[in-house]
């Protein structure tokens, strides 16, 4: 039977596919690095990086030893008390906030939207069907959408059924 088949995810192959290119390059990359240490064992003449046995005290000849340059504080400005981003028109004449209705509408609002994706590209590929071997995502809907509807009239002929019964009797 078809039903307890399941479908090939096209994703999910071409993420195996690529794993697979993923591990093919690391591995090749540890074999020209483990050729490189065997063919150098000594550091170029012009490196500036120390030599085994060197000592601290032989210094390039440029570079001399200065203290850390630090930048000024504004003292004033870290004993101010932090200015409040809202104007004073926000606040009552006790100090408290003042009921703010149209922030309360936009954080009602964001309860019903769903959180921003965080790839729209990948959406907007999947809803219009862009990726080979994927339906749009507008065919799904329409799929589980009908899934709904037939699903409520069963439910209702049940519903039905079962109050026409107990009204027999």
């Amino acid at each position: 039977m078809a039903w307890l088949r399941k479908k090939p995810d096209p994703l999910s192959d071409r993420a195996r596919a690529l794993n697979h290119e993923i591990a093919q390059l690391e591995s090749e990359i540890k074999r020209i690095g483990a050729q490189l240490v065997r063919g150098r064992v000594h550091p170029s003449p012009r490196s500036a990086a120390p030599r085994p046995g060197d000592t601290p005290s032989r210094a390039p000849a440029g570079a001399a030893a200065h203290e850390p340059i630090f930048e000024e504080v504004d003292q004033r400005r870290l004993e101010a008390p932090p200015e409040s981003a809202l104007p004073p028109d926000h606040y009552n004449e006790l100090g408290v906030r003042k009921y703010d209705l149209p922030a309360l509408i936009r954080r009602v609002r964001g309860w019903f939207q769903g959180p921003a994706t965080t790839n729209p590209k990948l959406v907007s590929y999947l809803a219009a069907g862009g990726i080979q071997g994927l339906r749009p995502l507008r065919y799904e809907k329409r799929k589980k959408r009908r899934q709904v509807i037939i699903l409520a009239g069963l439910l209702f002929l049940f519903l039905l059924g079962t109050l026409l019964a107990l009204w027999k009797h």
